[in-house]
């Protein structure tokens, strides 16, 4: 049976986190050493990307018109895929503000990201990522 190395696992924890930041503080060039050139995302209503490009330009075009965005991540689960990468499940909840929003400035999304990792010349990056929803709370329209 494969295994992931501790040092695997902190760096995979990486990546999920840089994501985050990345997306929070709106440093696309951050975002782009979280995905492979050719990865492919499902984000469900705001658009379901294929290629690093595409990525950052739906999350941009999402998360640029907010007054502000804070994705938190939890509960995350990584196993080898027994071919060389990793899949790994793990819990989010992200909260987006855009104020005057008719309808209301908040909407909150809880949820899964659902990745599959490779090791890249340049560490590990995520390959697919999928979001599931579980819950939301709040005003689609915020991100709209």
């Amino acid at each position: 049976m494969e295994n992931l190395s501790v040092q695997d696992r902190l760096d995979i924890a990486d990546v999920l986190a840089r994501y985050c930041v990345a997306l929070d503080s709106r440093d696309w060039n951050l975002l782009e050493r979280v995905f492979t050139p050719d990865a492919v995302a499902a984000y469900g209503r705001v658009g379901d990307p294929r290629g690093l490009p595409a990525i950052v330009g739906v999350v941009r075009a999402s998360l640029e018109p907010l007054d502000a965005s804070q994705h938190f991540i939890g509960t995350s689960l990584v196993e080898p895929d027994g071919e060389g990468g990793a899949r790994g499940r793990t819990y989010l909840i992200a909260q987006h503000v855009r104020n005057q929003t008719p309808g209301g400035d908040q909407y909150v999304i809880a949820g899964t990201y659902v990745d599959r990792f490779v090791r890249t010349p340049g560490g590990w990056r995520i390959s697919e990522r999928r979001l599931v929803h579980t819950w939301t709370r709040g005003n689609p329209a915020v991100l709209s």
